[in-house]
């Protein structure tokens, strides 16, 4: 016996559509489907619970409007045979 845990959507139709793909041709399988519907998340992570340093974002914004980054030419690359 495989377990196989997705996380998935159900569409606006109300309907579920599972695309599996086993491996396993021309047997019969008994299949089993257990559903539970995932509440979204109210709350919403600070930078820093996120990992980032504090006040990195409010320090960093803006930092390179004065030295604007300029992105040199890549050159010229090979022309390569047509693939058919």
């Amino acid at each position: 016996m495989q377990s196989i845990k997705l996380n998935t959507h159900v569409g606006s139709d109300g309907i579920l559509h599972l695309d599996i793909p086993l491996g396993i041709t021309d047997k019969e399988i008994e299949v089993m489907v257990i559903y539970q519907q995932l509440k979204p998340s109210t709350t919403t992570k600070t930078p820093e619970e996120l990992g980032w340093p504090p006040n990195f974002f409010e320090q960093t914004y803006d930092s390179c409007q004065d030295d604007p980054i300029v992105i040199d030419s890549e050159g010229d690359f090979e022309t390569r045979e047509e693939i058919l």
